[in-house]
Protein backbone atom coordinates (compact mmCIF):
# COMPACT_ATOMS: atom_id res chain seq x y z
CA UNK A 1 0.00 0.00 0.00
CA UNK A 2 1.00 3.50 -0.35
CA UNK A 3 2.97 3.94 2.85
CA UNK A 4 1.95 7.28 4.16
CA UNK A 5 1.31 7.78 7.71
CA UNK A 6 -1.40 9.57 8.62
CA UNK A 7 -4.27 9.49 11.43
CA UNK A 8 -7.67 8.60 10.52
CA UNK A 9 -10.33 9.47 13.26
CA UNK A 10 -12.66 6.98 12.48
CA UNK A 11 -14.86 7.85 15.74
CA UNK A 12 -16.98 10.07 14.03
CA UNK A 13 -20.50 8.84 13.00
CA UNK A 14 -20.17 7.73 9.26
CA UNK A 15 -22.73 9.39 6.80
CA UNK A 16 -23.21 6.28 5.09
CA UNK A 17 -24.13 2.44 6.82
CA UNK A 18 -23.93 -0.24 4.66
CA UNK A 19 -25.48 -3.51 5.92
CA UNK A 20 -27.00 -4.27 9.19
CA UNK A 21 -25.83 -1.94 11.65
CA UNK A 22 -28.67 -2.35 13.84
CA UNK A 23 -27.67 -4.15 17.40
CA UNK A 24 -28.53 -7.79 16.57
CA UNK A 25 -30.91 -8.97 19.49
CA UNK A 26 -29.99 -12.78 18.78
CA UNK A 27 -26.42 -11.79 19.99
CA UNK A 28 -27.48 -12.58 23.45
CA UNK A 29 -25.30 -9.56 24.16
CA UNK A 30 -26.60 -5.59 24.64
CA UNK A 31 -23.62 -3.33 24.38
CA UNK A 32 -26.28 -0.49 25.74
CA UNK A 33 -25.11 2.15 23.56
CA UNK A 34 -21.49 2.11 24.63
CA UNK A 35 -19.26 4.54 22.56
CA UNK A 36 -15.69 3.60 21.54
CA UNK A 37 -13.55 5.84 19.40
CA UNK A 38 -10.94 4.32 17.15
CA UNK A 39 -7.52 6.03 15.71
CA UNK A 40 -6.66 4.48 12.70
CA UNK A 41 -2.69 4.61 11.17
CA UNK A 42 -1.23 3.87 7.97
CA UNK A 43 -2.70 2.74 4.65
CA UNK A 44 -5.75 2.49 2.92
CA UNK A 45 -6.47 -1.37 4.07
CA UNK A 46 -5.91 0.33 7.94
CA UNK A 47 -8.55 2.67 7.13
CA UNK A 48 -10.99 -0.01 5.19
CA UNK A 49 -10.33 -2.47 8.65
CA UNK A 50 -11.35 0.58 10.87
CA UNK A 51 -14.48 0.73 8.48
CA UNK A 52 -15.08 -2.91 9.71
CA UNK A 53 -14.76 -2.64 13.31
CA UNK A 54 -17.13 0.30 13.64
CA UNK A 55 -19.79 -1.79 11.23
CA UNK A 56 -19.26 -4.90 13.81
CA UNK A 57 -19.62 -2.94 17.18
CA UNK A 58 -22.62 -1.01 15.68
CA UNK A 59 -24.27 -3.81 15.27
CA UNK A 60 -23.95 -5.12 18.37
CA UNK A 61 -25.31 -1.79 19.98
CA UNK A 62 -22.10 -0.05 19.96
CA UNK A 63 -21.75 3.64 19.55
CA UNK A 64 -18.99 5.91 18.02
CA UNK A 65 -18.21 9.19 19.20
CA UNK A 66 -15.44 11.86 17.99
CA UNK A 67 -13.34 12.16 20.37
CA UNK A 68 -11.29 9.87 23.11
CA UNK A 69 -12.60 11.49 25.90
CA UNK A 70 -16.15 10.74 24.98
CA UNK A 71 -15.33 6.67 24.38
CA UNK A 72 -15.62 3.96 27.26
CA UNK A 73 -14.01 2.13 24.69
CA UNK A 74 -10.75 3.21 22.64
CA UNK A 75 -8.73 1.21 19.74
CA UNK A 76 -5.66 1.66 18.15
CA UNK A 77 -5.42 0.07 14.20
CA UNK A 78 -2.22 0.31 13.71
CA UNK A 79 0.73 0.13 11.30
CA UNK A 80 3.90 -1.57 11.38
CA UNK A 81 5.39 -0.75 8.03
CA UNK A 82 7.99 1.54 9.48
CA UNK A 83 9.22 1.92 13.16
CA UNK A 84 7.62 5.61 13.55
CA UNK A 85 4.29 4.18 13.05
CA UNK A 86 4.67 1.53 15.47
CA UNK A 87 6.40 4.27 17.51
CA UNK A 88 3.58 6.82 17.38
CA UNK A 89 1.13 3.88 18.75
CA UNK A 90 2.93 3.62 22.23
CA UNK A 91 3.11 7.51 22.37
CA UNK A 92 -0.74 7.46 21.67
CA UNK A 93 -1.17 5.01 24.80
CA UNK A 94 1.02 7.06 26.94
CA UNK A 95 0.27 10.39 26.35
CA UNK A 96 -3.49 9.79 26.55
CA UNK A 97 -2.96 7.70 29.77
CA UNK A 98 -0.76 10.67 31.60
CA UNK A 99 -3.65 13.26 31.05
CA UNK A 100 -5.80 10.75 33.01
CA UNK A 101 -9.31 10.20 32.35
CA UNK A 102 -8.41 6.58 31.76
CA UNK A 103 -8.34 4.27 34.56
CA UNK A 104 -12.32 3.21 33.68
CA UNK A 105 -11.86 3.06 30.09
CA UNK A 106 -11.18 0.16 28.05
CA UNK A 107 -7.87 0.39 25.49
CA UNK A 108 -7.53 -1.85 22.69
CA UNK A 109 -4.73 -2.21 20.03
CA UNK A 110 -5.40 -3.49 16.55
CA UNK A 111 -4.04 -4.41 13.45
CA UNK A 112 -0.57 -4.81 12.22
CA UNK A 113 0.90 -3.88 15.65
CA UNK A 114 -1.05 -6.03 17.61
CA UNK A 115 0.34 -8.85 15.50
CA UNK A 116 3.74 -8.47 15.30
CA UNK A 117 3.69 -7.39 18.97
CA UNK A 118 1.30 -9.72 20.67
CA UNK A 119 0.77 -10.32 23.99
CA UNK A 120 4.26 -8.28 24.83
CA UNK A 121 2.20 -5.34 24.05
CA UNK A 122 0.71 -5.89 28.08
CA UNK A 123 4.18 -5.13 28.83
CA UNK A 124 4.65 -2.32 27.24
CA UNK A 125 1.48 -0.59 27.45
CA UNK A 126 -0.11 -2.49 30.98
CA UNK A 127 -3.38 -0.36 30.47
CA UNK A 128 -4.49 -2.16 27.28
CA UNK A 129 -6.56 -4.92 28.18
CA UNK A 130 -7.22 -5.82 24.64
CA UNK A 131 -5.48 -7.12 21.42
CA UNK A 132 -6.85 -8.30 17.82
CA UNK A 133 -5.40 -8.71 14.60
CA UNK A 134 -6.90 -7.91 11.70
CA UNK A 135 -7.89 -11.56 10.84
CA UNK A 136 -9.89 -11.88 14.32
CA UNK A 137 -11.94 -8.27 13.80
CA UNK A 138 -15.47 -10.45 13.48
CA UNK A 139 -15.07 -11.68 17.04
CA UNK A 140 -14.29 -8.49 18.56
CA UNK A 141 -17.39 -8.40 20.24
CA UNK A 142 -17.31 -11.76 21.95
CA UNK A 143 -13.76 -10.43 22.86
CA UNK A 144 -15.34 -7.56 24.40
CA UNK A 145 -18.04 -9.77 26.50
CA UNK A 146 -14.77 -11.48 28.13
CA UNK A 147 -13.50 -8.53 29.67
CA UNK A 148 -17.03 -7.70 30.37
CA UNK A 149 -17.55 -11.01 32.11
CA UNK A 150 -14.28 -10.11 34.15
CA UNK A 151 -10.98 -11.06 32.46
CA UNK A 152 -8.44 -8.27 32.44
CA UNK A 153 -6.96 -9.18 29.11
CA UNK A 154 -7.59 -10.56 25.79
CA UNK A 155 -6.24 -11.50 22.58
CA UNK A 156 -7.31 -12.38 18.93
CA UNK A 157 -4.51 -13.05 16.81
CA UNK A 158 -4.99 -15.98 14.93
CA UNK A 159 -4.41 -16.07 10.93
CA UNK A 160 -6.21 -18.54 9.86
CA UNK A 161 -9.33 -17.47 8.49
CA UNK A 162 -11.26 -16.06 6.02
CA UNK A 163 -13.60 -13.43 7.98
CA UNK A 164 -11.32 -10.64 7.13
CA UNK A 165 -13.55 -10.41 3.85
CA UNK A 166 -16.80 -10.47 5.72
CA UNK A 167 -18.09 -6.85 5.13
CA UNK A 168 -21.65 -7.34 5.58
CA UNK A 169 -21.91 -5.03 8.25
CA UNK A 170 -18.84 -2.35 7.38
CA UNK A 171 -19.83 1.31 8.37
CA UNK A 172 -18.59 3.76 4.94
CA UNK A 173 -16.93 6.79 6.35
CA UNK A 174 -17.05 8.27 2.48
CA UNK A 175 -20.32 8.40 0.90
CA UNK A 176 -18.87 8.15 -2.83
CA UNK A 177 -15.92 5.95 -2.48
CA UNK A 178 -16.04 2.26 -1.00
CA UNK A 179 -13.17 0.06 -0.77
CA UNK A 180 -12.93 -3.36 -1.09
CA UNK A 181 -10.42 -6.04 0.18
CA UNK A 182 -9.79 -8.84 -2.81
CA UNK A 183 -6.80 -10.66 -1.35
CA UNK A 184 -4.88 -9.98 2.31
CA UNK A 185 -1.84 -11.34 3.38
CA UNK A 186 1.28 -11.66 0.96
CA UNK A 187 3.54 -14.82 0.10
CA UNK A 188 6.89 -12.64 -1.57
CA UNK A 189 8.65 -12.81 1.68
CA UNK A 190 10.62 -9.49 0.98
CA UNK A 191 13.47 -8.75 3.30
CA UNK A 192 12.13 -5.77 5.10
CA UNK A 193 8.87 -6.46 5.20
CA UNK A 194 6.74 -7.58 8.35
CA UNK A 195 3.56 -7.98 6.43
CA UNK A 196 3.51 -11.83 5.84
CA UNK A 197 4.19 -11.97 9.76
CA UNK A 198 0.95 -9.48 10.58
CA UNK A 199 -1.29 -10.42 7.64
CA UNK A 200 -0.51 -14.21 6.89
CA UNK A 201 -0.44 -16.26 3.73
CA UNK A 202 -2.28 -14.80 0.52
CA UNK A 203 -5.88 -15.67 0.43
CA UNK A 204 -8.04 -14.37 -2.56
CA UNK A 205 -11.92 -13.79 -2.02
CA UNK A 206 -14.45 -15.19 -4.60
CA UNK A 207 -14.45 -12.84 -7.38
CA UNK A 208 -18.97 -13.62 -7.23
CA UNK A 209 -18.36 -12.41 -3.93
CA UNK A 210 -16.74 -9.33 -4.90
CA UNK A 211 -18.96 -8.32 -7.62
CA UNK A 212 -22.43 -8.72 -6.29
CA UNK A 213 -20.73 -6.49 -2.79
CA UNK A 214 -19.88 -4.13 -5.76
CA UNK A 215 -23.25 -4.26 -7.41
CA UNK A 216 -24.85 -3.94 -3.73
CA UNK A 217 -22.50 -0.57 -3.08
CA UNK A 218 -23.50 1.38 -6.18
CA UNK A 219 -27.13 0.35 -5.58
CA UNK A 220 -26.42 2.36 -2.52
CA UNK A 221 -25.30 5.50 -4.38
CA UNK A 222 -21.28 4.70 -4.31
CA UNK A 223 -19.94 5.97 -7.32
CA UNK A 224 -16.05 4.64 -6.98
CA UNK A 225 -15.07 1.54 -6.20
CA UNK A 226 -11.34 1.01 -4.70
CA UNK A 227 -9.89 -2.60 -4.54
CA UNK A 228 -7.61 -3.35 -1.88
CA UNK A 229 -4.58 -6.07 -1.12
CA UNK A 230 -1.11 -6.08 0.24
CA UNK A 231 -0.04 -7.47 -3.43
CA UNK A 232 -3.66 -6.94 -5.27
CA UNK A 233 -2.49 -8.13 -8.41
CA UNK A 234 -1.68 -11.42 -7.27
CA UNK A 235 -5.00 -11.81 -6.62
CA UNK A 236 -6.01 -15.53 -7.84
CA UNK A 237 -9.86 -16.41 -7.72
CA UNK A 238 -10.79 -19.41 -5.63
CA UNK A 239 -14.56 -19.81 -7.09
CA UNK A 240 -15.70 -21.80 -10.35
CA UNK A 241 -15.30 -18.65 -12.33
CA UNK A 242 -11.54 -18.72 -12.09
CA UNK A 243 -10.78 -15.17 -13.19
CA UNK A 244 -7.69 -13.54 -13.64
CA UNK A 245 -7.22 -10.11 -11.50
CA UNK A 246 -7.22 -8.61 -15.16
CA UNK A 247 -10.59 -10.10 -15.68
CA UNK A 248 -12.36 -9.10 -12.54
CA UNK A 249 -10.86 -5.51 -13.24
CA UNK A 250 -12.58 -5.79 -16.77
CA UNK A 251 -15.96 -7.18 -15.15
CA UNK A 252 -16.16 -4.56 -12.19
CA UNK A 253 -15.81 -1.62 -15.06
CA UNK A 254 -19.39 -3.22 -16.32
CA UNK A 255 -21.07 -2.84 -13.00
CA UNK A 256 -23.62 -0.29 -13.64
CA UNK A 257 -23.50 2.93 -11.41
CA UNK A 258 -19.85 2.53 -10.92
CA UNK A 259 -17.92 5.37 -12.49
CA UNK A 260 -14.38 4.81 -11.32
CA UNK A 261 -12.17 1.83 -10.48
CA UNK A 262 -9.00 2.28 -8.65
CA UNK A 263 -6.77 -0.68 -7.23
CA UNK A 264 -3.60 -0.74 -4.82
CA UNK A 265 -1.00 -2.01 -4.28
CA UNK A 266 0.35 -3.78 -7.49
CA UNK A 267 3.63 -6.01 -7.16
CA UNK A 268 5.98 -6.10 -10.08
CA UNK A 269 6.38 -9.64 -10.17
CA UNK A 270 2.82 -9.79 -11.46
CA UNK A 271 2.04 -6.97 -13.31
CA UNK A 272 1.12 -8.29 -16.60
CA UNK A 273 0.24 -6.13 -19.91
CA UNK A 274 -3.16 -7.80 -19.59
CA UNK A 275 -3.89 -5.25 -16.56
CA UNK A 276 -3.07 -2.50 -18.72
CA UNK A 277 -5.00 -3.80 -21.59
CA UNK A 278 -8.19 -4.07 -19.73
CA UNK A 279 -6.96 -0.13 -18.28
CA UNK A 280 -7.23 0.56 -22.30
CA UNK A 281 -10.33 -1.06 -22.90
CA UNK A 282 -12.43 0.46 -20.32
CA UNK A 283 -12.81 4.05 -18.94
CA UNK A 284 -13.97 3.38 -15.87
CA UNK A 285 -10.94 1.87 -14.95
CA UNK A 286 -8.80 4.64 -13.68
CA UNK A 287 -5.45 6.06 -15.49
CA UNK A 288 -3.03 5.31 -11.96
CA UNK A 289 -0.91 2.71 -11.07
CA UNK A 290 1.21 2.13 -8.31
CA UNK A 291 3.83 -0.19 -8.81
CA UNK A 292 6.44 0.04 -5.71
CA UNK A 293 9.86 -0.26 -7.17
CA UNK A 294 11.86 0.04 -3.73
CA UNK A 295 15.26 0.49 -5.53
CA UNK A 296 16.73 1.01 -8.83
CA UNK A 297 19.70 -0.85 -7.96
CA UNK A 298 20.00 -4.41 -8.61
CA UNK A 299 22.30 -5.54 -5.76
CA UNK A 300 19.49 -4.09 -3.23
CA UNK A 301 16.80 -5.27 -5.10
CA UNK A 302 18.48 -8.92 -4.29
CA UNK A 303 19.04 -8.10 -0.94
CA UNK A 304 15.34 -6.94 -0.52
CA UNK A 305 14.59 -10.44 -1.98
CA UNK A 306 12.10 -8.34 -4.33
CA UNK A 307 11.97 -11.43 -6.74
CA UNK A 308 12.85 -9.07 -10.17
CA UNK A 309 15.52 -6.81 -11.41
CA UNK A 310 15.34 -3.18 -12.52
CA UNK A 311 15.38 -4.30 -15.97
CA UNK A 312 11.93 -6.44 -15.35
CA UNK A 313 10.76 -3.22 -13.60
CA UNK A 314 11.38 -0.96 -16.14
CA UNK A 315 9.62 -4.01 -18.71
CA UNK A 316 6.62 -3.79 -16.91
CA UNK A 317 7.08 0.47 -17.10
CA UNK A 318 7.72 -0.09 -20.91
CA UNK A 319 3.52 -1.83 -20.73
CA UNK A 320 2.44 1.09 -18.97
CA UNK A 321 4.20 3.85 -21.12
CA UNK A 322 3.11 2.26 -24.59
CA UNK A 323 -0.66 2.11 -23.53
CA UNK A 324 -3.27 4.05 -25.77
CA UNK A 325 -4.20 6.20 -22.51
CA UNK A 326 -2.01 8.34 -21.16
CA UNK A 327 -1.56 6.47 -17.71
CA UNK A 328 -0.16 7.82 -14.51
CA UNK A 329 2.21 6.34 -12.23
CA UNK A 330 3.35 6.47 -8.96
CA UNK A 331 5.77 4.31 -6.68
CA UNK A 332 7.58 3.58 -3.14
CA UNK A 333 11.27 4.25 -2.66
CA UNK A 334 13.24 3.10 0.63
CA UNK A 335 16.59 5.26 0.75
CA UNK A 336 19.36 3.32 2.69
CA UNK A 337 18.32 -0.20 3.15
CA UNK A 338 21.20 -2.46 4.42
CA UNK A 339 24.43 -1.89 2.75
CA UNK A 340 23.27 0.40 -0.12
CA UNK A 341 26.23 2.46 -1.64
CA UNK A 342 26.35 5.68 -3.25
CA UNK A 343 26.34 3.76 -6.40
CA UNK A 344 23.27 2.21 -5.32
CA UNK A 345 21.36 5.06 -4.25
CA UNK A 346 22.14 6.78 -7.97
CA UNK A 347 20.86 4.15 -9.66
CA UNK A 348 17.60 4.85 -7.89
CA UNK A 349 18.33 8.59 -8.54
CA UNK A 350 18.09 7.96 -11.74
CA UNK A 351 15.21 5.16 -12.10
CA UNK A 352 13.42 8.28 -11.07
CA UNK A 353 14.51 10.15 -14.15
CA UNK A 354 14.28 7.43 -16.50
CA UNK A 355 10.59 6.42 -15.76
CA UNK A 356 9.23 9.83 -14.63
CA UNK A 357 6.82 8.76 -11.63
CA UNK A 358 4.16 11.14 -10.96
CA UNK A 359 4.42 10.54 -7.45
CA UNK A 360 6.64 9.01 -5.38
CA UNK A 361 6.20 7.73 -1.53
CA UNK A 362 9.38 7.80 -0.01
CA UNK A 363 11.21 6.60 3.21
CA UNK A 364 14.46 6.05 5.09
CA UNK A 365 14.64 2.07 5.99
CA UNK A 366 14.13 1.44 9.24
CA UNK A 367 15.00 -2.19 10.84
CA UNK A 368 11.59 -4.33 11.80
CA UNK A 369 11.68 -7.49 14.11
CA UNK A 370 10.39 -10.83 12.83
CA UNK A 371 12.02 -10.04 9.46
CA UNK A 372 15.28 -11.31 7.46
CA UNK A 373 16.79 -7.74 7.08
CA UNK A 374 16.20 -7.50 10.60
CA UNK A 375 19.25 -9.32 11.23
CA UNK A 376 21.36 -8.05 8.50
CA UNK A 377 23.78 -5.07 9.39
CA UNK A 378 21.70 -2.03 9.33
CA UNK A 379 25.28 0.13 7.74
CA UNK A 380 23.69 3.12 6.50
CA UNK A 381 23.89 5.89 9.13
CA UNK A 382 21.09 7.85 9.71
CA UNK A 383 22.45 11.04 9.16
CA UNK A 384 23.55 9.93 5.61
CA UNK A 385 19.70 8.06 5.37
CA UNK A 386 18.26 11.62 5.63
CA UNK A 387 20.40 13.08 3.43
CA UNK A 388 19.64 10.49 0.61
CA UNK A 389 15.98 11.16 1.34
CA UNK A 390 16.26 14.93 0.93
CA UNK A 391 18.11 14.52 -2.39
CA UNK A 392 15.55 12.03 -3.66
CA UNK A 393 12.65 14.35 -2.82
CA UNK A 394 14.10 17.19 -3.71
CA UNK A 395 14.57 15.54 -7.60
CA UNK A 396 11.44 13.80 -7.21
CA UNK A 397 10.06 17.32 -6.65
CA UNK A 398 11.47 18.82 -10.28
CA UNK A 399 10.04 15.84 -11.80
CA UNK A 400 6.30 16.58 -10.71
CA UNK A 401 6.77 19.86 -11.19
CA UNK A 402 7.62 19.48 -14.94
CA UNK A 403 5.23 16.93 -15.40
CA UNK A 404 2.18 18.89 -14.01
CA UNK A 405 3.64 21.68 -15.97
CA UNK A 406 2.25 19.64 -18.79
CA UNK A 407 -1.19 19.48 -17.86
CA UNK A 408 -1.66 23.42 -18.42
CA UNK A 409 -4.79 23.81 -20.04
CA UNK A 410 -5.88 20.53 -19.85
CA UNK A 411 -9.52 19.61 -19.06
CA UNK A 412 -9.88 16.60 -16.50
CA UNK A 413 -13.24 15.29 -15.77
CA UNK A 414 -12.67 15.20 -11.60
CA UNK A 415 -14.74 14.12 -8.69
CA UNK A 416 -15.12 16.58 -6.02
CA UNK A 417 -14.35 15.13 -2.94
CA UNK A 418 -13.86 18.24 -0.40
CA UNK A 419 -14.23 22.01 -0.24
CA UNK A 420 -11.68 24.40 1.50
CA UNK A 421 -14.17 27.26 3.11
CA UNK A 422 -11.34 29.81 3.75
CA UNK A 423 -9.87 29.53 0.12
CA UNK A 424 -13.31 29.24 -1.02
CA UNK A 425 -11.95 25.87 -3.66
CA UNK A 426 -13.23 22.85 -4.16
CA UNK A 427 -10.97 19.68 -4.08
CA UNK A 428 -11.74 17.24 -7.45
CA UNK A 429 -9.43 13.96 -7.86
CA UNK A 430 -8.62 13.03 -11.22
CA UNK A 431 -9.01 9.50 -12.75
CA UNK A 432 -4.92 9.73 -12.58
CA UNK A 433 -5.25 10.74 -9.15
CA UNK A 434 -3.94 14.41 -9.61
CA UNK A 435 -5.59 17.15 -7.69
CA UNK A 436 -7.27 20.14 -9.27
CA UNK A 437 -7.89 23.12 -6.69
CA UNK A 438 -10.89 25.36 -8.12
CA UNK A 439 -13.90 28.30 -7.05
CA UNK A 440 -16.41 26.06 -6.29
CA UNK A 441 -19.40 25.33 -3.17
CA UNK A 442 -19.72 22.80 -0.45
CA UNK A 443 -22.49 21.20 -2.08
CA UNK A 444 -20.23 20.32 -4.89
CA UNK A 445 -18.71 17.46 -2.98
CA UNK A 446 -19.44 14.45 -4.39
CA UNK A 447 -20.23 15.61 -7.78
CA UNK A 448 -18.27 14.89 -11.21
CA UNK A 449 -17.28 17.86 -13.21
CA UNK A 450 -15.12 19.29 -15.43
CA UNK A 451 -12.24 21.45 -14.90
CA UNK A 452 -9.38 23.11 -16.91
CA UNK A 453 -6.01 23.41 -15.26
CA UNK A 454 -4.72 26.93 -14.91
CA UNK A 455 -1.82 27.02 -12.50
CA UNK A 456 0.54 24.14 -11.94
CA UNK A 457 2.77 23.56 -8.28
CA UNK A 458 4.82 20.19 -7.42
CA UNK A 459 2.09 18.58 -5.72
CA UNK A 460 -1.71 20.05 -6.74
CA UNK A 461 -3.06 21.85 -9.73
CA UNK A 462 -5.28 25.00 -10.06
CA UNK A 463 -8.02 25.47 -12.75
CA UNK A 464 -11.20 26.77 -12.80
CA UNK A 465 -14.64 24.93 -13.67
CA UNK A 466 -16.00 24.06 -17.24
CA UNK A 467 -19.89 24.77 -16.79
CA UNK A 468 -20.55 23.79 -20.89
CA UNK A 469 -19.62 21.54 -23.24
CA UNK A 470 -19.09 22.74 -27.11
CA UNK A 471 -23.55 21.37 -27.49
CA UNK A 472 -24.16 23.52 -24.76
CA UNK A 473 -25.13 21.32 -22.10
CA UNK A 474 -23.81 21.37 -18.47
CA UNK A 475 -21.13 18.82 -17.70
CA UNK A 476 -21.75 17.89 -14.34
CA UNK A 477 -23.35 14.58 -12.84
CA UNK A 478 -24.33 14.03 -9.00
CA UNK A 479 -25.17 10.85 -7.16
Amino acid sequence: MSRELFPILSGAEGRVKCGNTQPDPASGFDAEGKPFYIETFGCQMNVHDSEKVAGVLMARGYRPVQTPEDADIIFYNTCSIREKAAQKVFSRLGAFRKRGGGERKVFGVLGCVAQQEAENIFERAPHVSLVCGSASYPKLPELLEELEAGHKRVTGLGLDTEDCFETEMTRRDNRFRAYITIIEGCDKACSYCVVPVTRGAERSRPADKILAEALRLANEGFTEIQFLGQTVNSYRDPSPLRMSFAELLSRMAEVPGVRRVRFTTSHPRDFTKEIVDAIDSHPALCDQIHLPAQSGSNAVLKRMLRTYTREEYLEKIHYIRNAMRDISISTDIIVGFCNETLDDFEQTLSLLDEVGYDQVFSFKYSPRPRTAAGHYEDSVPEEEKGRRLLILQDKQREIQIKRNRGCLGQEYEVLVEGFHPKLGQAVGRTSSNRIINFPGEPSWVGSYMTAKVTASGPNSLVGQRVTEDAGGSAKEWKF
